[in-house]
């Protein structure tokens, strides 16, 4: 953490008389994170990287040669990824594909898409057969039960996400009929920031017991068993953190016990990414209004979505700067409740509420934890037209 505030501090001098408010990844950490992640796996078990958490190039980079492809979800991310790593295995998934989409992850040898209905699959057909190329799928299933509790549900109810399991054999049997089709296997992501692992291993078994249950009533081998990602970061208890390790150690437990069993895919996101990011903003302001301190920033919502789209605190800590440029005395808070805000032009525009600091002047800056993932990509940046906050990395 030294290294990275005097990272913080040696770029907030080359921006002198300008509000600081930066991106700031850990890119030698982002790297040893994953290299854990992915060398605790079982044999016959894949991680692929989920580009949507975070698709700036420079993290795609630094992860392809450790995961073993990346999950894109739209033609953008294909491009970005084909940008970056030509020879990289991808997954397309999704639930509105359009056409011209389908195409490009033809054309760029994407390895699995995943088909999300009946009317996905039909034009799916209609394409390989214009263009006379097979392509390799996976059913996406919402399953009906059986599922672990997250903070966004994808399946277990009624979403807009995949195949529901009671239409799965109608769907099965017009992919099998097609001969440019090739099912290999079945996709199941769920949830998104589950915390409890014990959970997530009894809905691996499950997705493997539906997996099998469907390829031997309509005798077909299939390789693949996808559950997605949804493993997920405590915001409120940083220090009570998912577990990997233990998941891992206990996974193969809830393997198939047969061999040639087919392999189990990952698609995480946050879990890779997020512990190696952080967002830093300036105190631009403290004010108290109806008996409550106010901190504003040179930043928020706009920047750094999570926090308000969650409604959650998102964990932070005070960086203290000395200068202060003024002719007046710097006013500070000591030993006080605070609610973070940013500088847009709505209420909704908070990072954290009602937050005890022991410290904290205006131009001091705040350091959020964990924002490595679903941060700048998710947020609405160009809102009142502020100006962008700076990407930086550090190794």
């Amino acid at each position: 953490m030294n290294n990275l505030v005097k990272f913080i501090l040696e770029k907030k001098k080359k921006k002198k008389g300008v509000p600081f408010c930066a991106y700031i990844y850990d890119l030698k950490a982002l790297r040893n994170h994953v290299v854990k992640v992915v060398k605790h796996l079982p044999d016959n078990c894949f991680m692929y990287y989920a580009v949507k958490a975070n698709a700036h190039p420079n993290i795609i980079s630094a992860l392809a040669p450790i995961v073993h492809g990346f999950e894109v979800a739209s033609g953008g991310e294909i491009r970005k990824v084909r940008a970056v790593c030509p020879e990289a295995e991808l997954i397309f998934g999704g639930p509105g594909k359009v056409d011209d989409e389908l195409h490009e992850a033809i054309t760029k040898k994407v390895k699995y898409i995943h088909v999300e209905s009946l009317q996905e699959l039909n034009r799916l057909k209609e394409i390989v057969h214009h263009r006379r190329d097979k392509v390799s799928i996976l059913l996406r299933v919402n399953l009906r039960d059986a599922l672990p509790v997250g903070r966004l549900q994808m399946a277990g109810t009624a979403t807009q996400f995949g195949i529901d399991e009671l239409e799965v054999e109608t769907v099965l049997a017009e992919a099998l009929e097609d001969r440019y089709i090739q099912v290999a296997g079945f996709h199941f992501h769920a949830l998104s920031n589950n915390l409890d692992k014990e959970e997530h291993l009894r809905f691996i078994s499950h997705c493997y017991e539906k997996s099998e249950m469907w390829a031997e009533r309509f005798g077909i081998p299939i390789s693949v068993v996808n559950v997605g990602g949804g493993i997920g970061i405590n915001y409120d208890d940083v220090e009570k953190q998912f577990s990997w390790s233990s998941f891992t150690e206990k996974l193969s437990e809830y393997l198939p016990k047969k061999e040639n069993f087919p392999a189990l895919y990952f698609e995480c996101g946050r879990y890779l990414t997020a512990f190696s990011g952080y967002y830093i903003a300036e105190v631009l302001d403290i004010k108290q209004n109806h008996g409550k301190w106010f901190v504003i920033l040179r930043g928020g919502s706009h920047h750094f979505r999570l926090p308000a789209a969650w409604k959650h605190n998102h964990p932070f800590e005070v960086i203290e700067v000395d200068d202060w440029p003024y002719s007046f005395s710097r006013p500070e808070l000591c030993r006080e409740r605070i609610t973070v805000a940013g500088e847009l032009c709505t209420p909704n525009d908070i990072l954290a509420r009602d937050v005890f600091i022991e410290r904290l002047q205006i131009g001091d800056l705040l350091l959020f934890q964990m924002a490595g993932a679903y941060g700048w990509d998710i947020s609405h940046r160009d809102f009142l037209s502020h100006s962008y906050p700076q990407q930086l990395f550090m190794e």
